[in-house]
């Protein structure tokens, strides 16, 4: 989702280099070098307005989390929230997730999160979307062997055609719901989430493993 243009968001995002990174590359290998101590890295990709990974961050202090997106107004909203937190194991990138490779060396990271992805409903699109084969690729590269891929969605067609692709590719499925909050689940929501589940409707989740 498009959101509208924010003036102060750049700005703020360069002035607070030691929260946001927006060269990535630079870290490919090093990312515990941005944290408080070594531990456990998870990578959410599309972090949105940032509500789910800062509570993650907040619930999961032996853990060290990565909200990576592309939209500089986002990310502003979300440094927002880590300003005033100031969480230690909570880090952001401002860049494109199609780069994950690029950014992540092999084995670097212990899980990944998908969460209310873009469903690029047109078949021309499916590329695109975040469940694509190369995506899936991808993840499993930068993964480690154990790694668990987290995907939640509230579209259906797109929820189905992820079990597909992940099946196609071969990934073991550790969960699937079909609506995750009629189920007594631990589950830390996203903006996004919480609003359509208020209207009924339902959410899908699965996590899987390569």
């Amino acid at each position: 989702m498009r959101l509208r243009n924010k003036p102060w968001a750049k700005p703020l995002i360069k002035a607070n280099p030691q929260w946001v990174v927006t060269e990535p590359e630079q870290w490919r290998g090093k990312w515990q070098e941005r944290f408080a101590k070594p531990q456990p890295l998870y990578v959410e990709v599309g972090t949105g307005k940032g509500r789910f990974i800062v509570e993650m961050a907040q619930k999961y202090p032996d853990r060290n989390f990565i909200g990576l997106e592309m939209q500089a107004v986002a990310v502003g909203i979300t440094l927002k929230k880590q300003l005033e937190a100031q969480l230690p194991n909570l880090q952001l990138v401002c860049a494109n997730g199609s780069g994950l490779t690029e950014f992540f060396a092999d084995d670097e990271v212990t899980g990944i999160f998908l969460n209310f992805s873009d469903p690029w409903p047109k078949k021309r699109n499916e590329k695109r979307r975040l469940t694509y084969k190369s995506f899936l690729a991808s993840y499993k590269q930068v993964m480690q062997d154990d790694g668990l891929l987290e995907f939640k969605t509230d579209n259906r067609g797109l929820f189905e055609y992820s079990l597909c692709s992940m099946n196609n590719f071969g990934m073991h499925f550790e969960q699937v719901f079909l609506d995750l909050h009629d189920t007594d689940e631990d589950n830390v929501m996203t903006e996004y989430e919480e609003k359509f589940s208020k209207k009924g409707q339902p959410i899908y989740k699965l996590t899987a493993k390569f």
